[in-house]
């Protein structure tokens, strides 16, 4: 048997009709870029959340960027400084280099692999102009105490909350907790378009007015540019096309957690980590990561077995060739540098079959009861 990590093809042809329809009503409109998609899309994405404002980007990358320009902290300091997290893609890391400041990296907690709040609070000096936790994998750090510490050294957090799409922490979505946050609809996230597309939420008016303004060339009105903005705009077909997807979003994401579930029951007795649970999170399982120091004699032997399985991330961000600069003397990494030689990601899509879950249960046990 076969099994694809995500095959996006089945996704298709379960919502041709609507996908069909949305980009015909785009098309019959003839109104592409900025339009009435787009502004639906930010009121329900908004109003689904519980937060005032979401402004439609290009990217995931891009609501970064975007995000953290808006608040202004970074111009506000001389050679300004992002804390973020040591291992995630290094979309992350990019955003902050795009918004002028310098990424700086912080290690990972290794029982849950989000960034360690005690190494953070190290890594805080006079140069450190925000603070932007990764929710990987759809989970998060301890928020309460991250938004203790920002308060404390008043820096704003800026969630990259592009894989967190329906996660909560006591009751509160994920995206929502920080002065503003940069959401992600690559088509591989839980709600993901067919093509590329970000969003910027915040709570703050005023970012989010700076947001629309510099994703538009800086324009406040038409020819009439007052920011060196760029262009960074979620195109009509794409905002359809999200909406009709966001309806399903939570019944989506419900059967993440189903699989999940029966993933933590069926490996609980095997020598396989799992992240440790944050209290008071739901999260949303965008992707179902175990740990192994045998993690590519497990990954050859699933692919024999015709289980596909990815890995998030092979390379911490400090070793990533672009982004050594960044490092600084004597700085190390030992968890995520740990992680990323131990974790696998198994397929968790809604559409996996009954015999396909039932299938990489088996092979995930055979392989340690040999």
């Amino acid at each position: 048997m076969k099994v694809p990590f995500l095959d996006l093809k089945r996704d298709f042809r379960e919502q041709r009709a609507r996908i069909d329809e949305a980009i015909a009503r785009v098309r019959n409109r003839g109104w592409y870029i900025l339009g009435p998609e787009g502004e639906a899309l930010e009121k329900e994405f908004s109003a689904y959340l519980g937060a005032p404002y979401a402004a439609g980007v290009a990217s995931g990358t891009d609501a970064l960027a975007l995000a953290l320009e808006a608040t202004g902290t970074c111009a506000r300091k001389k050679n300004p400084e992002v804390l973020t997290s040591a291992l995630s893609a290094a979309f992350s890391a990019l955003a902050i280099h795009q918004a002028g400041a310098v990424p700086r990296f912080v290690d990972v907690d290794p029982s849950n692999l989000q960034i360690s709040l005690d190494r953070l609070e190290d890594s805080i000096n006079e140069r450190t102009c925000a603070i932007m936790p990764v929710h990987l994998y759809g989970h998060c750090c301890g928020m309460q105490r991250l938004q203790q510490l920002a308060r404390k050294y008043e820096l704003p957090i800026i969630e990259d909350a592009c894989q967190a799409h329906g996660s909560r922490l006591n009751g509160a979505f994920l995206g929502t907790l920080g002065q503003a946050a940069g959401f992600s609809f690559y088509p591989t996230k839980n709600l993901g378009a067919l093509g590329d597309g970000g969003m910027v939420v915040t709570h703050d008016e005023e970012v989010y007015q700076r947001v629309r303004m510099l994703r538009h060339g800086g324009q406040s009105r038409t020819y009439h540019h007052e920011l060196l903005g760029r262009n960074s705009r979620l195109d009509e077909i794409q905002a359809a096309i999200l909406r009709f997807k966001l309806e399903s979003l939570e019944r989506r994401n419900e059967i993440r957690r189903e699989i999940a579930a029966r993933y933590d029951g069926a490996f609980a007795d095997l020598e396989l980590a799992v992240l440790a649970a944050v209290p008071g999170l739901t999260p949303n399982r965008h992707l179902y990561p175990v740990r192994t120091p045998r993690r590519d004699n497990l990954r050859s032997y699933l692919s024999s077995c015709g289980v596909e399985t990815l890995v998030h991330y092979p390379t911490p961000l400090s070793l990533q060739p672009a982004l050594r600069q960044f490092v600084l003397p004597n700085q190390q990494f030992p968890a995520a540098e740990a992680a990323a030689n131990q974790v696998l990601s198994l397929p968790l899509c809604p559409e996996l079959t009954e015999e396909e879950i039932e299938h990489i249960i088996r092979s995930v046990r055979r392989f340690f009861e040999r």
